[in-house]
């Protein structure tokens, strides 16, 4: 009887010791705040200081954000928290259009899936998650209580912003076109040079936006004019948390919502313009 209990309860011991919890029992949460540049150009030069910091000041919700991103071992969801204008007290709804939505990462099946709107129009982007070739450097420094490594890369602009829209952006797309139209040469294609800090105290290939890949958490990205960096991380939250890519909107790629909207924007000046001598 003494031998059959004690057969008992090693097998329940080595079952407790080899019991390993399944990936999305992993959890975490990590609060990320943003600061961008404002870059004014030759419009800025004939400002003066106290314009530029009204300027600035009506537009500190686009260059100041905080967003959370909630992750396991393989998904992640990435969204921005909302915040009231800083003039008017009103949701800035002309930036909201062109803003980042609710975003969806699966670094083990290397997906993607982004909510995104536009005037009123949900579109559900699928597709597969931007490459990043990463140069793994040796330099460290500390971000709060973890150790961090740079590492840097260098991406097509277009594949940071490809949801981000300006009628400038509109103009110069149009500029290429008429070159490619007129001339044999390739278009160049604009590149930006990234800088990332991860932290493989967190082993997940997990980041903030559209960066991935790194054997740690990345915890600050500066990226053009725009630095992320990680304020506060929360392992394991008591209450779990649901994972669940977006599934309301009309499904389209990246390439093909870029177009989609770049339309609209183009159809939207020319109506503007054809009103314009009837006033």
């Amino acid at each position: 009887m003494k031998s059959i209990l004690f057969k008992i309860g090693l097998l329940s011991i080595l079952f407790l010791f080899s019991f390993k919890p399944e990936a999305q029992e992993f959890q975490g949460q990590a609060f990320y705040f943003s600061k961008s540049k404002m870059e004014l150009g030759s419009w800025g030069a004939r400002m003066s200081e106290a314009q530029k910091k009204d300027v600035q000041a009506r537009l500190k919700n686009r260059l100041e954000k905080t967003y959370i991103l909630t992750f396991n071992k393989e998904e992640s969801i990435f969204k921005e928290e909302n915040k009231l204008d800083a003039m008017s007290g009103a949701t800035d709804s002309w930036g909201k259009n062109f803003a980042r939505g609710e975003q969806y990462k699966n670094v083990k099946e290397n997906a993607l899936v982004q909510s995104q709107e536009f005037y009123g129009k949900r579109f559900l982007v699928k597709d597969k998650l931007q490459d990043i070739q990463w140069q793994m450097g040796k330099e460290s420094k500390q971000i709060g209580q973890y150790l961090c490594f740079k590492a840097t890369a260098v991406v097509p602009t277009s594949e940071l912003t490809w949801y981000d829209f300006s009628w400038g952006d509109l103009r110069e797309d149009e500029n290429k076109e008429d070159a490619a139209n007129t001339t044999s040469e390739v278009p160049e294609i604009k590149m930006t040079e990234v800088e990332a800090w991860y932290t493989p105290q967190i082993p997940v290939g997990h980041g903030p936006a559209e960066y991935w890949g790194l054997p740690g958490l990345i915890l600050e990205v500066s990226a053009g004019n725009t630095t992320m960096l990680c304020a506060k991380i929360v392992m394991n939250p008591q209450e779990k948390i649901t994972i669940e890519a977006p599934d309301k909107g009309n499904e389209i790629t990246k390439t093909d919502y870029r177009s989609t909207i770049q339309g609209k924007m183009l159809e939207m000046r020319n109506n503007r313009g054809r009103r314009r001598p009837g006033r």
